[in-house]
């Protein structure tokens, strides 16, 4: 997974993991072609499957090169495989917001406010997160993964499908502020699905090699399938 540092100032756009992911297997094509199509025909030496992997699992974004390289192998436009806002910086862009305003508006020194964006780590008290989420307007699920929650969250709802449910509600609910019927009735829908799956795949003779993709995929997507669930629910 090695590849040249990125240039100074140049993050890459906001990446849509789960569309190339989608992509990737709508093509019939594995990590594996991906890597190779990247490094024949757009000049990558060092993608690696286990790089494309770790794209389509949100551990690391492309930078702006290689999303176009990417866009190129999957047969789709650079636009698609961009996503929403995530980090702190790319909220701020998105809104056009410059760093010195929004340090002012939470009430923050210019440094510390660059060094928590530079860290993509949000250490502001209760004050400050909601006059960002109100300056920035964001909802929920974005305000949870800007204030450096999502990860914490993926960890206790990987846990809820995997093994008792009922178990992490109290910590999922500390985490969201949600009303805790409506946790405990999304977390209980997302264990039902995810051990559903698991039998599923199971008895479609696929064995253990086909279960445990399905289910590294779900639980790849768990974030994005809570807040759907939380969403469609009335």
């Amino acid at each position: 997974m090695r590849r040249p540092p990125a240039l100074p100032n140049q993050p890459g756009p906001p990446f849509d993991n789960l569309t190339a992911r989608r992509l990737r297997v709508a093509l019939g094509m594995g990590p594996e072609h991906v890597a190779y199509g990247l490094r024949v025909s757009y000049g990558l030496p060092y993608v690696t499957p286990d790089l494309v992997l770790a794209w389509e699992r949100g551990i690391v974004c492309p930078t702006s090169p290689e999303l176009t390289a990417l866009s190129g192998v999957l047969w789709c436009s650079p636009g698609e495989l961009i996503g929403r806002p995530r980090t702190l910086r790319e909220h701020r862009v998105a809104r056009g917001i410059a760093p010195e305003d929004v340090a002012r508006a939470v009430g923050l020194e210019l440094l510390a406010y660059l060094g928590m964006e530079e860290q993509d780590e949000w250490r502001g008290t209760d004050r400050q997160s909601a006059a960002l989420a109100e300056l920035l307007e964001l909802d929920l699920p974005d305000f949870v993964a800007v204030t450096g929650r999502e990860r914490r969250l993926a960890e206790c709802l990987r846990g809820a499908v995997s093994t008792r449910w009922q178990a992490y509600v109290r910590q999922v609910a500390k985490i969201v502020p949600l009303d805790r019927r409506l946790v405990e009735e999304t977390l209980m829908d997302l264990h039902r699905q995810y051990q559903g799956q698991m039998v599923s795949t199971l008895s479609w003779g696929g064995g253990g090699e086909r279960s445990g993709e399905a289910g590294q995929e779900f639980l790849d997507e768990i974030v994005a399938r809570f807040w759907d669930a939380v969403e469609g629910r009335p």
